[in-house]
């Protein structure tokens, strides 16, 4: 007896059908492979066809009750094919024929017919048509830059609220609670876990409060700079555009002082003073605030403190802006920032007859975010999400928007 035969596998009774509708019987071991199987199949339903080897490989079987396509590499048994099972022969579909060259060509043509116009072909289509005489200069002029024109809408409804806030008799104790929140300013205080990590290694106080300044709290920038300038002459020197914490805690108790005087002695006026007094340490507070690296980046190439402060302040504390500003006509001026919009303007006027607008100006936290953002231009988006300014910031944009299209 051969060895085969002694070890052959299950012998499975298959039944296979063509899309044509031939159907018969195939028995083959369950250790025969999908593509020997197929063979047999081609040889059964298409005699002589096997003489083109790619026959084979353009056909496939698919199991009937499952809907798997049988992979030719794998064995009967390995596809869980069982007795009696049926199957399918399948004659594969032909790939689309590549188009011609002609074709190719025709839309590649269309294609081109369905292009915009270059500006050649403008000029040409349009040589005919009589000219305008517009001064492009002034049109680019009169096309009006929002945030450049917020900050003046912002220094003339600030001047108008002051005005309708002053005449509310709860006035002055709102803007005492409004003083001590700026008072609580992160960007005023010192992360003291960093400053404790950083006198711990033998850093002086002073020293180290500088060093986080510049490297926005972070200990290990902070450390590494403290080593680099070790050796500096000028380390303890305090930082540009910044006065030290001492004196404008003085500024702040004599102001406070200056504002309780009057007030004791004082009557109808009293409430007026102080709350004339509130409104500048408020403003004092939202001064603008230089950033540090950027103002030793730009001293380090020649420019004057005072001028490369202003330029900063011009350019909302971006460096790259500032260095162009320096270099260049340095239009608009640090006074131009502070000048308001034209009162009898019809922007103007259209903003302060909006209801929105006027009710948000009854509101001392309106009157703090203008002063804010008229400071910090960066903040104006923390203002536009807030449920108390954010309608006012949102009617202001309308209106300039809808003014400025006209």
């Amino acid at each position: 007896v051969q060895e085969e035969k002694i070890f052959a596998g299950k012998v499975l009774r298959l039944h296979v059908c063509t899309m044509e509708g031939a159907e018969w019987l195939e028995e083959v071991p369950e250790d025969t492979t999908v593509e020997k199987l197929k063979e047999r199949c081609l040889k059964h339903c298409v005699p002589g066809s096997l003489e083109d080897p790619k026959t084979v490989t353009h056909h496939k079987l698919i199991h009937a009750t499952s809907e798997k396509v049988l992979t030719d590499t794998k064995t009967v048994l390995e596809e869980n094919i069982q007795d009696r099972d049926v199957l399918l022969l399948v004659k594969k579909r032909a790939p689309p024929p590549l188009p011609k060259m002609a074709d190719v060509s025709a839309e590649e043509k269309r294609k081109q017919e369905q292009k915009a116009p270059d500006k050649d072909a403008i000029l040409k289509a349009t040589a005919n048509l009589p000219s305008r005489n517009v001064d492009r200069t002034v049109a680019h002029h009169n096309m009006r830059d929002f945030q450049t024109e917020l900050r003046k809408i912002l220094v003339s409804l600030i001047e108008v609220a002051q005005k309708l806030l002053a005449l509310n008799p709860d006035a002055v104790e709102l803007f005492k609670k409004a003083n001590a929140m700026l008072d609580e300013d992160e960007e005023d205080r010192v992360d003291e876990i960093a400053l404790r990590q950083l006198t711990e290694m033998g850093f002086p106080e002073s020293r180290a409060v500088k060093a986080l300044r510049l490297n926005h709290m972070s200990v290990t920038q902070a450390m590494e700079w403290l080593i680099e300038h070790a050796d500096d002459p000028a380390v303890d020197a305090p930082l540009p555009g910044q006065a030290p914490s001492e004196v404008t805690d003085e500024a702040g108790a004599s102001s406070a002082e200056a504002t309780a005087g009057p007030s004791a002695e004082a009557g109808g006026e009293e409430a007026k003073d102080e709350l004339t007094e509130i409104f500048k340490k408020i403003r004092r507070k939202r001064e603008f605030r230089p950033d540090p690296r950027a103002v030793i980046a730009l001293m380090e190439m020649g420019f004057d403190e005072k001028e490369v402060v202003d330029a900063l302040r011009v350019n909302n504390n971006q460096q790259n802006a500032a260095c162009e500003w320096l270099l260049g006509d340095r239009k608009p001026s640090p006074e131009d920032l502070d000048k308001g919009i034209d009162t009898n303007s019809p922007l103007f006027q259209a903003i302060l007859e909006n209801p929105v607008v006027q009710l948000g100006l009854t509101n001392p936290k309106t009157l703090l975010a203008f002063e804010d953002m008229l400071e910090n231009p960066l903040n104006s988006t923390q203002w536009m999400n807030d449920p108390e300014t954010g309608p006012v910031m949102l009617q202001i944009s309308r209106i300039f928007q809808t003014l400025n299209r006209t």
